[in-house]
């Protein structure tokens, strides 16, 4: 599907990642690897991160879906990490600094906890970044903190906004594969992503179909 829109892959082959998606089921948080020998089962909640180049310019974007129903928390956890995405992608406006982006998901994280009557855990050093001509730039983005710090945000400024929540821990473990990112306590996890653009008319995002 990707070449078929005359893109190319991010993925494959970036620092000897194997695939061109990232698959990640359940307790996966995010970096897993998508295997024909895995059959998927109703009430699996799956995380599907995608990254392509056009033109020379870098996407990177993340879903998360069932597998047919999914019970209440896996359905409130995913919304809410579709929420907090929200919340971020708003606060990409003019004269906003890179934390306001950062404080904008966790505020998102706490106002959907309220909502859904449940606790999320924002995973601990994993979040967002600057994407353009490569994949991965400086600045990082962390899906929580204060605002108010970090470079001014000017028209042109984009970021790869990319929260990822889970039912429980906020500590992950890399498993032998030396990619995939599992949640510590066995958890699921859910993550969203967007690449967005700050303009002077306010957020673009990029990644939209």
């Amino acid at each position: 599907m990707i070449r078929e829109s005359g893109a190319t892959p991010s993925f494959l082959g970036y620092h000897g990642y194997p695939a061109s998606i990232c698959a990640s089921i359940n307790d996966r948080v995010v970096h897993g690897i998508p295997s024909t020998a895995e059959v998927l089962a109703p009430g699996d909640l799956v995380s599907i991160d995608c990254g392509a180049v056009l033109d020379g310019w870098h996407g990177d974007a993340a879903i998360t879906f069932g597998v047919g129903a999914l019970s209440d928390a896996d359905e409130a956890l995913s919304e809410a990490t579709r929420e907090s995405l929200q919340a971020g992608i708003a606060a990409m406006v003019v004269g906003n600094r890179l934390t306001d982006v950062a404080h904008a998901i966790e505020t998102g994280t706490r106002a959907a906890e309220l909502r859904y009557g449940r606790s999320f855990g924002i995973v601990a050093g994993y979040g967002g970044h600057g994407i353009g001509r490569q994949m991965h730039m400086d600045p990082f983005l962390p899906n929580e903190g204060a605002p108010g710090r970090g470079p001014l945000l000017a028209a042109g400024s984009v970021l790869a906004i990319e929260p990822m929540l889970t039912l429980g821990t906020t500590k992950t473990v890399v498993l032998d594969d030396k990619w995939t990112v599992t949640t510590a306590d066995g958890s699921r996890a859910a993550h969203w992503e967007h690449t967005v653009a700050v303009t002077d008319d306010g957020p673009r995002i990029l990644t939209l179909g």
